[in-house]
């Protein structure tokens, strides 16, 4: 109730905010006389079991006998170890990141002709509809790279002569136009955003129908088109991990949760694009590269000691963003490692020599092999705590010249495949709108006339 309204009248946003924090606030010790559980979480950490999948398993813990027990961690798409991918497209030098769009769309992996069929299908479909660059990107550039894709994912609607039929033909044409066009539409608004932003240069490239997904990405966003195939290659590496992670995750669910109301495609991913944004999801990798920045400013020396006591500060509050938060460790479903991760930490060692930023490779290291100490000594945190996938893939992106505005976008572009597959899974095997339950605890209260407030 505003209890002033001269006061109001004069600062409307102070009174305001008063008011907001007073009746915003539910005491902690509510959820757990209703057994609500926050987060979707269970008291060890655990999620709560919300649906069923064939797409993805994230594999990090085990029940033994009611107690949760770890073990290495597992990614598998469709029933096959991301590592199996991985290390089968190195040994053969191709691009893997078609053919997980293939597996998780379709189920199961591509013959070579299918797979050159996908290849050629995203590649042929890049050119966005015609004024769409214009109307849409250029005349409305935004700060944010992420927010400029959301606006224009739902701005495709308006170029589809059948956008809210939901069978299963429609959706799978939809998801592979979004997938083939959203890297363009990524390019194009950074661009865009250097010119507007940056006061740097604006260049569109003719785009090359022979490029594979991250051979597209590294030659539009760079002035003379120039790139290596060990750079387009482990940027591919990067996509094929990124490109789904189970129905859990919160883009992905919240993909599943439109989906669940009979909403369009372009509605549900620009949903899913503003979920990944946050940085307790995908825009993670922004902050530990920023945590690392703030690192190599003020610590005294890189000696355990020193970066044992910046740790703690930062879990006080009082360095970096003042989150109390170590970017890029700990994870819901990891405990002793997350697959992505291990495969990302080899490749930043590597790249990392060949660039000269290996003193911030060795930095990481060290914050990973530290962090779970510090938790102990502070918070009695016993459980394993591992690296995640966001420590080590800014590095990589730093050293592959990417720009920062790009991180979350690019990890968008891969999330992508699985974000359709799962709003199929969803509209093709379930019936129900989810509508999970929340308790009400406010009392009734009697409505007063105005004259009597």
């Amino acid at each position: 109730m505003l209890n002033n309204s001269k006061n109001f009248a004069n600062n409307p946003l102070s009174s305001l905010c008063d008011e907001l924090k007073e009746n915003y606030r539910i005491s902690p010790e509510k959820y757990k006389a209703y057994n609500v559980k926050r987060g979707l979480r269970n008291p060890d950490g655990t999620g709560v079991v919300a649906g069923i999948t064939n797409i993805c398993n994230v594999h990090g813990y085990v029940i033994n006998e009611g107690d949760k027990a770890s073990v290495e961690g597992k990614l598998t798409y469709r029933g096959i170890n991301v590592n199996d991918i991985i290390e089968n497209c190195k040994k053969e030098n191709r691009f893997g990141f078609e053919e997980v769009v293939y597996l998780l769309l379709f189920g199961s992996l591509p013959t070579k002709e299918n797979l050159e069929k996908m290849h050629r299908h995203l590649s042929g479909h890049r050119e966005l509809p015609e004024y769409f660059a214009e109307d849409m990107i250029i005349k409305a550039p935004s700060p944010n790279v992420m927010n400029k894709l959301a606006r224009s994912v739902l701005a495709l609607y308006s170029y589809d002569d059948n956008p809210d039929d939901i069978s299963p033909e429609n959706l799978l044409r939809q998801s592979l136009i979004l997938i083939s066009q959203l890297p363009t539409v990524m390019v194009y608004a950074y661009q865009v955003k250097r010119r507007q932003y940056d006061q740097k240069s604006m260049y569109f490239h003719p785009i090359n129908p022979e490029h594979w997904t991250a051979e597209f990405i590294l030659s539009s966003m760079r002035a003379d088109k120039k790139f290596t195939d060990e750079e387009a290659k482990l940027l591919d590496l990067c996509l094929c991990l990124h490109a789904e992670h189970g129905g859990g995750n919160n883009s992905a669910f919240t993909a599943r949760v439109l989906s669940s109301s009979g909403t369009d495609t372009y509605s549900t991913i620009a949903a899913a694009i503003g979920a990944l944004k946050g940085h307790k999801h995908g825009g993670a990798n922004i902050k530990v590269t920023r945590m690392l920045e703030d690192f190599k400013e003020n610590l005294p020396s890189t000696s355990d000691a020193d970066v044992k006591e910046y740790l703690q500060k930062t879990l006080l509050k009082q360095t970096g963003d003042r989150s109390g938060l170590i970017y890029g460790m700990g994870h819901a479903v990891y405990t002793l490692s997350d697959p992505r991760c291990v495969i990302l930490k080899k490749e930043a060692e590597k790249i990392a020599q060949e660039k000269d930023l290996y003193d911030d490779f060795l930095l990481l290291d060290k914050i990973e092999r530290l962090t779970p100490q510090v938790l102990y000594d502070m918070k009695g945190i016993e459980h394993d705590v591992c690296a995640n996938v966001d420590l080590y893939s800014g590095l990589i992106y730093r050293a592959l010249g990417i720009p920062e505005d790009l991180y979350t976008p690019i990890f968008a572009i891969a999330r992508l495949a699985g974000w359709c597959a799962h709003r199929m899974e969803e509209i093709m095997t379930s019936s129900k709108i989810i509508r999970p339950a929340y308790k009400a605890t406010v009392k009734d209260k009697l409505y007063i006339p105005i004259d009597k407030r």
